[in-house]
C-alpha cells in the first residue's frame, strides 16, 4: 500500500522576504524539511538508513500558486504557524527517483514541485543504484507505482 507523506513544518521570521511573505528560495527549504524527515527519519523507522549516505538532487522543478504569509494568527506562544507540506515518490528508475511536493498554506494550495534524486556514492563520488531495500521503502509512498 502507497500513500502520501505528510510533514508540518514551521515557518521562521527569516523565511520572509521584504513583502512579508515566505521568499520563494524558502520554498525549496521547506520542500527539503519534508523530504529529509521521510527519507533519512522515514527510511531510518523502516530499516533504510542507506539514503542518509549520499543522495544528490540532479534537478528542482517548483511552481508557486500564491504567496504564504507568516500568518501570526495561527501561531501561538508555543508554536509558530506551519505549513503542512505532501510528498510522494513519482517516478523510480534504476538510479534515480523523483518526488512530487504540494505546499499548503492553512487548506491552501500554495505551491507544487518536483525534485529529482540520484542515490549517490560519496567515496567513490558517484552516482550508485537504488538497492533493493530503497526500492520497497519508495514504493510505500508511489501511487500507481510497483516493483
Amino acid at each position: 500500500m502507497s500513500d502520501r507523506f505528510v510533514y508540518h513544518c514551521a515557518l521562521r521570521w527569516s523565511d520572509l522576504d521584504a513583502y512579508g511573505h515566505v521568499n520563494n528560495a524558502r520554498f525549496l527549504t521547506l520542500y527539503e524539511e519534508a523530504r529529509v524527515a521521510m527519507m533519512f527519519a522515514g527510511g531510518r523507522a523502516w530499516g533504510v538508513g542507506s539514503f542518509a549516505d549520499g543522495v544528490v538532487i540532479r534537478r528542482h522543478e517548483v511552481d508557486y500558486l500564491r504567496p504564504v504569509d507568516y500568518a501570526l494568527g495561527r501561531a501561538s506562544a508555543e508554536a509558530a504557524p506551519t505549513v503542512r507540506i505532501e510528498l510522494w515518490v513519482d517516478q523510480i528508475k534504476a538510479a534515480s527517483f523523483s518526488v512530487a511536493y504540494e505546499l499548503y498554506d492553512g487548506d491552501t494550495l500554495a505551491g507544487t514541485a518536483r525534485s529529482l534524486l540520484v542515490p549517490f556514492d560519496l567515496t567513490a563520488q558517484r552516482p550508485r543504484r537504488i538497492s533493493p531495500e530503497e526500492r520497497a521503502f519508495l514504493l510505500r509512498y508511489a501511487p500507481g507505482l510497483s516493483g
